[in-house]
Order: C-alpha cells, then sequence, then structure tokens
C-alpha cells in the first residue's frame, strides 16, 4: 500500500502517527478528478469536502440490426460494457491535528483541478485560512456557520431516507431509524455547541434563530474541568456515565420523604442540581460530579428546546452540535429530558450524518451554479463509512471506522467517510401511497430481529462465493478481473462483519440493504451486471416458447385461462438467479423449464390466497391503467409477466411497465425489457397494437435494487402513473412483494405475488419452498376490503 506523502518529514504536531500509512484509493478516492472543495474545520475535528467525477463501467444492452448480421447467431441482442462518468461528493472528517499532513496529501493529488477556491465554514475557518491558502493555493471564501449547517441538514434529510433516529438506550435497537417525511418542513434544530442555538427552519432558504442559551456544551465542559480536574471532553462523558448523581442531586425525596402527589411529582426527580453539595461534610466522587452535571446541563437544554417547539408548534425537533455527536451518553440524557417535558409528545431526533452537516452546506453553497438540488442523491455503501456504535469510553474519532479494507483497520482509526453518488433521475413518492409519511419499505428490521439477522447475514457470507464466480465469470476477456472480483470479496465481507456488530451503520439494516450494499461494491469494482449473459441466454430461450405459450392460453375457457395466466406469472416467478434454491437447481438441471417451474408451485389453497376475490374482480368492468413492477429476465418477463399484460390489455386495460434502470441480479433491466418487447411485438399483434395505440407503455423505476422502495421512485413514472389515472398497482417477486413492500398500503387495488424461493423463509412464514403468496387488496374507503394477514 501506498505510504502516505510528506509523513516524515516534518515533526511538528500536526504530524500524523508514523504507523500510519493511507492507501490513496481508500481514503481521498478519486481526488484527481475533483471539482470543488469545501472545508468546515470545528474545534477538533475538520470535515472536508469535494466533488469529483467517477468513471465506471455500465453494461448497456442494444439489438441487431438482423439485416447486417451474420445468421450464424441468434441472439436478440449484444451486450457491451461501456465507461460512464458520474458525479460523486465526498466527505472526510479526521482530527484537526492532521489538518497539515492532509492538506499536503490533496495538494499533491490534485492532477486536473480549475477550482480557485475552497468554500470554508466552522469557527476553525479563520484560524487555518492562511495554512490553507498556502499549501492548496486556493482563496478561502468564508461561508456563515448556520446557513452551512441548516442546508446540509436540509440535504440528508431530503436524500437519506434512514437519516433521522430515535435513541432508545435499554431496547433491542438503541437506534431506530424514521422514515423520511415527503415534506421535511417545518422543523427545529438545536445546536449544542459551546453554547445552544435553536433555530426554526420553514423551506429551503427560510430560517430564523428564535432563541438559544449560554449553557451548553461548552459549560458542561468548562464547569467539568473545574469539578473533576478532567480536561478532555470525551473522558468527561466517559466519567459522567459511570457515576451516580443521586449522591450530589437533591431528590424529591430527599426534601418530602417520598413523591409530592398533589403536584405530580415522584420521589426521584432532581429537585435541586448538585443540591446536597452545599450541605456534605466530604468530596464527591469525580464520576457523581460528571453525572449531576450532565443531568443539569440537559435538562435545561431539553426545556428549553420543549418550550420554542411549543411556542411554535413544531413536532419535528433535530439534535446536533459537538455536544451530542453520536455519544449515546447525551443522546440519552437529552431524549429522556425531552420525553419528560413534553409527556412523550415530542421525540428528540439525532442525525447519522450530523458531524457532515456544514461541510455539505459549505460545499452546496458553492456548487449553487449547478444547482445540486435539481438532482436526487444516494449513499454509497461501499464507499461509506456508516454510524458506529460509540462505547462511552472511547471518542468517536478513535474507534475503528468500516469504511475501509480490514486488513489496515489498526490504520485507519481516524478518518471517517461519507459519499454521495448523483442519481440520473429525480426520486419521487408513487402517487398511489395510501400516506407517503407512514410508508415504510421493508417488511423486517433486522436490526430489531435477532434471528433475522443472523440467518440474512450468514445467508449473504455464505453466498459471496458464488456471487464472486459469477462477477468472473461474466468477464472472461479481462486479465484483471480476478484481481478486482477479490478487492470485491474483501470488501462486502468486511461490510457483513460491520454490520454483525453495528446493525445500525447505515440506518435501519434489512435484506434490501443488505442486497443494495451488495451491489454498490460489486459497481465499485467494476462489474455492472454480472448475470448479463445468463440473462441473454434466458431471453432468448424464452422468446421461442413464447407462441406456444400464448396459443395454449388462448385454447382455454376464459374461467381456465385467469387461473392460468397467473400460475404462469407465478412459475416465470421461480427463475430467480438470486435464490440459492433455484440456482442450484438451474445449475444442475439446464433443461429445467416453464412446466417444470409449474410442478414445483404449491397447490391451492396458497400459502396467502385471495384468487377467489381477484377472480370475482375480473368479472367486473376492465381497470383503467395497471402499473405492474417486474422482476427476473428470461422466463419470468417473457412467458409469465408478458400473456398476463396481453391479457389486461384485451380486456381494455392501459399497462404501465416498470422495470429497473440499471442491473440488479438477474432483473430485467428497461434497456433489455425494450427489445424483448419490441421483439414479441413482431410475432403478437395484440402487443404491437397496444405499443402502436400507447396503451402498452415502458418506464424506468429509477432504482437498480432487486427490491423496491415506493418513496424513491423515477419522477416520469410518477408523472405516467398519474396521467393514465393508474387504478392497479401489480407487484412481482420476493424482493419487491414479500422483503419490500408486504405491508405497503395503497391508495387504489393492488396484487403481490410471488414464489418463496428460500427455506428459512418459508419456515418463517408457516409455508415451505415454493409456497405461493398472491396477495389481492382494495383500499378500505367504501369497499368491503379483504383484510390479508401474514401468516
Amino acid at each position: 500500500m501506498a505510504e502516505w506523502s510528506g509523513l516524515h518529514s516534518s515533526t511538528s504536531r500536526h504530524t500524523m502517527d508514523k504507523s500510519i500509512t493511507l492507501p490513496p484509493d481508500e481514503i481521498f478516492r478519486n481526488l484527481e478528478n475533483a471539482k470543488r472543495f469545501a472545508i468546515d474545520i470545528g474545534g477538533s475535528l475538520t470535515k472536508l469536502a469535494y466533488y469529483s467525477t467517477v468513471q465506471h463501467k455500465v453494461a448497456k444492452v442494444r439489438s441487431f440490426d438482423h439485416a447486417t448480421k451474420e445468421a450464424t447467431s441468434d441472439e436478440l441482442y449484444e451486450i457491451s460494457v461501456q465507461e460512464e462518468v458520474t458525479a460523486r461528493l465526498h466527505f472526510i472528517k479526521f482530527e484537526n491535528a492532521y489538518i497539515e499532513t492532509c492538506l499536503d496529501f490533496v495538494r499533491d493529488h490534485l492532477v486536473n483541478t480549475d477550482t480557485k477556491v475552497i468554500k470554508a465554514t466552522g469557527g476553525g475557518a479563520h484560524k487555518f485560512k492562511e495554512l490553507i491558502e498556502r499549501k492548496l493555493g486556493l482563496r478561502v471564501d468564508k461561508e456563515d456557520e448556520m446557513t452551512c449547517l441548516i442546508k446540509g441538514c436540509n440535504f440528508v434529510l431530503r436524500n437519506i431516507p434512514h437519516e433521522a433516529f430515535v435513541y432508545a438506550k435499554h431496547a433491542d435497537s438503541e437506534f431506530r431509524f424514521q422514515t423520511t417525511q415527503p415534506d421535511i418542513f417545518p422543523y427545529l434544530l438545536v445546536n449544542i455547541g459551546s453554547g445552544v442555538s435553536i433555530v426554526k427552519v420553514e423551506s429551503e432558504d427560510k430560517f430564523e434563530r428564535i432563541g438559544g442559551s449560554s449553557i451548553g456544551g461548552g459549560t458542561f465542559w468548562g464547569l467539568g474541568a473545574l469539578l473533576t480536574k478532567t480536561k478532555r471532553f470525551d473522558e468527561l462523558l466517559q466519567l459522567a456515565s459511570k457515576g451516580q448523581h443521586t449522591s450530589v442531586d437533591m431528590l424529591v425525596k430527599d426534601i418530602y420523604g417520598g413523591s409530592y402527589g398533589s403536584l405530580g411529582l415522584t420521589g426521584d426527580l432532581i429537585a435541586s442540581s448538585f443540591g446536597k453539595s452545599a450541605t456534605a461534610d466530604k468530596g464527591f466522587p469525580k464520576e457523581d460530579m460528571a453525572k449531576s452535571l450532565l443531568h443539569m446541563i440537559s435538562n435545561d437544554i431539553g426545556q428549553l428546546a420543549c418550550l420554542y417547539a411549543k411556542l411554535h408548534n413544531l413536532s419535528r425537533v433535530y439534535f446536533g452540535g459537538f455536544f451530542i455527536r453520536g455519544h449515546p451518553v447525551t443522546m440519552h440524557t437529552i431524549t429522556y429530558s425531552i420525553n419528560f417535558f413534553t409527556k412523550g409528545e415530542v421525540q428528540a431526533l439525532f442525525l447519522r450524518h450530523e458531524g457532515y452537516l456544514g461541510a455539505i452546506g459549505a460545499f452546496l453553497k458553492g456548487a449553487e451554479e449547478d444547482n445540486p438540488n435539481q438532482y436526487s442523491w444516494g449513499e454509497n455503501y461501499a464507499g461509506s463509512s456508516g454510524l458506529m456504535s460509540v462505547s462511552p469510553d472511547m471518542n468517536p474519532m478513535q474507534r475503528a471506522r468500516s469504511g475501509t479494507n480490514p486488513r489496515h483497520h489498526c490504520h485507519h482509526t481516524k478518518f471517517d467517510m461519507l459519499e454521495m453518488d448523483r442519481l440520473e433521475r429525480k426520486l419521487v413518492n408513487l402517487p398511489l401511497l395510501q400516506d407517503a409519511s407512514s410508508y415504510i419499505p421493508d417488511t423486517v428490521d433486522l436490526a430489531e430481529d435477532a434471528l433475522a439477522r443472523e440467518y440474512w447475514l450468514y445467508c449473504f457470507e455464505e453466498a459471496l462465493d458464488g456471487v464472486v464466480k459469477r462477477a468472473l465469470a461474466s468477464q472472461p476477456d479481462m486479465p484483471e478481473a480476478a484481481e478486482r472480483a477479490e478487492k470485491f470479496r474483501q470488501k462486502y465481507r468486511h461490510k457483513l462483519q460491520t454490520l454483525r456488530h453495528q446493525p445500525f451503520a447505515y440506518g435501519s439494516l434489512t435484506v434490501r440493504s443488505l442486497l443494495d450494499t451488495r451491489e454498490h461494491c460489486l459497481n465499485e469494482f467494476n462489474f455492472p451486471d454480472p448475470y448479463s449473459k445468463i440473462k441473454q441466454r434466458e431471453n432468448d430461450m424464452a422468446l421461442k416458447y413464447y407462441q406456444k405459450v400464448v396459443k395454449s392460453l388462448e385454447e382455454l375457457s376464459w374461467e381456465e385461462r385467469q387461473f392460468a395466466l397467473i400460475r404462469g406469472v407465478l412459475a416465470g416467478n421461480v427463475f430467480d438467479w438470486g435464490a440459492k434454491a433455484v440456482s442450484d437447481v438451474l445449475e444442475s438441471e439446464p433443461e429445467f423449464g416453464f412446466e417444470q417451474a409449474k410442478r414445483k408451485l404449491e397447490e391451492r389453497p396458497w400459502l396467502v390466497d385471495s384468487y377467489d376475490q381477484w377472480f370475482e374482480r375480473l368479472k367486473g368492468p376492465p381497470h383503467k391503467c395497471a402499473l405492474f413492477f417486474v422482476d427476473n429476465s428470461g422466463l419470468d418477463i417473457i412467458l409469465g409477466v408478458m400473456p398476463f399484460v396481453r391479457e389486461l390489455l384485451s380486456r381494455g386495460t392501459e399497462v404501465v411497465l416498470a422495470s429497473n434502470s440499471a442491473p440488479a441480479l438477474n432483473d430485467v433491466t428497461n434497456g433489455e425489457l425494450q427489445i424483448l418487447t419490441e421483439s414479441i411485438a413482431a410475432m403478437d399483434p395484440v402487443i404491437q397494437a397496444g405499443l402502436r395505440e400507447d396503451r402498452l407503455t415502458l418506464v424506468q423505476s429509477g432504482s437498480s435494487s432487486p427490491c423496491l422502495d415506493l418513496s424513491r421512485l423515477d419522477k416520469v413514472l410518477a408523472m405516467v402513473v398519474r396521467e393514465r389515472k393508474t387504478d392497479l398497482v401489480i407487484i412481482e417477486g420476493m424482493g419487491r412483494a414479500i422483503h419490500t413492500n408486504y405491508y405497503a398500503m395503497l391508495s387504489c387495488e393492488s396484487l403481490k405475488m410471488a414464489v418463496i424461493k428460500n427455506s428459512w423463509l418459508a419456515d418463517r412464514l408457516g409455508g415451505k419452498l415454493f409456497s405461493v403468496v398472491f396477495k389481492y387488496e382494495v383500499p378500505a374507503a367504501g369497499h368491503d376490503s379483504e383484510a390479508l394477514t401474514p401468516p
């Protein structure tokens, strides 16, 4: 690994510990393409932000021009791997002691930047201005600290679904992540630095400091230092976490011998902070004094925050500042205080990326001409360290970080990273969610369910060799593929190990987040589409059977056909390379086909079975428009979904097919589906007419995940859904209809169909391998909806 340049030359107090070597591909990544810089220098930590362009490989499909192509190949389309440039934001946090070394490193690696300015904020921006200008040769442009903080806060709340959390010290999962509301305003931000600032935020650009206090984090630190002779903030917190405040504080029961019933005060309430010290004839342990002081300051701030929240009628109150910064001790005392003063009506909310807000805001100020807010951004799990648990005896910056290779763990304890990728599409809510603010995509929160967590982490670890093998097989002609595949293996295995110990590192831990992290890591090492060859082969094969399947369906009576169509969709859904039970069969029996899959399916009654209700509905008037979220390539889309779509079109229902924008496992992508649909249209007049009359539309979902988050969908899709007055949503597959959206409530009729291809999950749901979930739901308003609870 590369030594970090300039490490051993200077011996000032700013140099790093000699043992620290930093592989540049892991800490200051893509610096050579950095475009803009911003820096936020606080009392002890520096946060550096920059924007870079990342070149990575993407798999593109395009149909062959059959006129010019040799007749030898009967492949429908070709797959080419192309370079694509995307935008990425990098944020790095480190201790101020390393600022000089870091600036040297940045200067030595800045190759092609045309930047002349660095935006700076934070109290230290003034102090280090001259150093930054000298080292980087950039002009320091200072930005208002509060404006930066608010801008950063708005940005993370808007772009990171699990940004805010409630802290529950004694619960199974200490961190309870909140679903981000479609509208993040208005909110109260209580920033507890040296003093306290209380800010009301009403919109992107409108905020006002409505109050504050001089009794803040600096007070705790200063008085704490005087009382305990402990100079370090973290050591003070550590002392406080071990102390007993009751030996120092005067409680209600110390005055009244018990509770004060008529005023509703329990005996254990603090009547007077430090009240016992006036009359004590002995000194107190440091720990107890630190604990009493912590309660005193936290309760004071808590009460102040509650009064302002009430005064301005705000229910969302976020806490930040160095006093909080992920310290369980302070998060717990603030949470307790808010809960007490509002009688549980207001929850104290904390932010996963709270330490980065100033840097993000300063960066956004500098990037205004690019208008970063017109895009959606997504956290890149491969390059971000995630939220670490803080045991009170360690300063947050000295904990081992997870964004790095485990081999260098001991060296990298000083850096923390966040990377955000700019998404091609602006993402919005599906307009058909019954209540967007209470929608939670994921069915099970693995942070709260230890058994499920153990199983799925084990499952993903077991599957890793297969994924590596598949990635290699997808790039047989690339000599360096083996080395990249090995790096992918190490990176993803390390992420799994981190999540075993810190389930909340990236927000809620779910099957979806484990799958998405794997996709991010594959992309990171340039394996954009490991299943491309398999998808191509299966699509070509399935097309040969399409007409035969349609013909046999047409020979059935109307009633038989409706059932056969559903069985066809379910049989198609068996073909999922993401499920071990299936990939084992497909590897060992290449001739395993559509009819064999039907025989695998559970007979009715299914595990969840509302087919009778669906069948009755089909006797009624046709739906106006159906939105169908599709799943796998090959037999699934071609022999399962397309005949079903054909039937809907024949009934007079318009159909919108939503498929992934980019590859994930063997799911069909929008690019592949365009080509497949055209070639099906060439042999099927119903599909052809649908396309020609614009009654069959293909749109991309904006997602590249095997699961589905209905609150982050392509804006164009949402527009189409509205314009066409969609009144039926169909969600197919285990990832989209079981791991996610099983409980999703829609404002129109919905159909969730999946085959359970994982024996542990089947067992847990009370079924067996290849059990069927067929869930038809009608929104309650004005209908007798079948309440279908899962087994």
